[in-house]
């Protein structure tokens, strides 16, 4: 019935062949630690110098360039909310998986990997986090039900990856995507 996909594994973002990668980035897009750091390095100094022309990028917002030594043919930056515990750190990280999906489809991209954005330094909750990454995208597909895109939510530890399963184990609702990962 659907030809979409919505999963999650434990895996390295930077190793998987796919039209696009989402990189976790600061506002500056000039690479930083973690995620961010971690594909800097396997991207090579031209992702760098891409992301100086692009000047910077407001949180909940997304901006791509290509994915130049990384398996992946483009690298969509989007900035997570540094976690305060408000209702505009929802907002924000929605914007985040939101934005990037759209500018993807814009792109006429069907493939799109994303790391766990805002879970590292910047602190937000894995639960938290995974209960709007997966309502997000699962929400996006449902909306977007002429448009072939296959989602894969990249976890960088155990504790990602238990958040998505502790989730699904208690999801109630009605989302097919989110039922079929469950």
């Amino acid at each position: 019935m659907y030809k979409s996909k919505l999963e999650f594994e434990t895996v390295d973002i930077t190793t998987i062949k796919c039209d696009c990668i989402v990189n976790a980035a600061n506002r500056t897009l000039l690479g930083g630690g973690g995620v961010d750091g971690a594909i800097h390095r396997a991207a090579g100094p031209e992702l760098l110098q891409e992301c100086r022309t692009l000047n910077g990028c407001k949180t909940g917002q997304a901006k791509i360039t290509n994915g130049y030594d990384l398996p992946a043919k483009y690298v969509i930056h989007t900035v997570g909310p540094v976690y305060s515990g408000s209702d505009s750190d929802v907002l924000n990280l929605t914007s985040c998986y939101r934005n990037s999906l759209d500018l993807a489809k814009n792109r006429n991209l069907h493939s799109i990997a994303f790391s766990a954005i805002s879970t590292g330094v910047y602190g937000y909750p894995f639960d938290e986090a995974a209960m709007i990454t997966l309502e997000t995208t699962a929400q996006w597909l449902v909306n977007s039900p002429d448009y072939q895109m296959d989602i894969l939510l990249t976890c960088f530890d155990d504790r990602v990856y238990k958040s998505y399963v502790n989730y699904l184990k208690n999801y109630t609702g009605n989302n097919e995507y989110l039922k079929k990962i469950s």
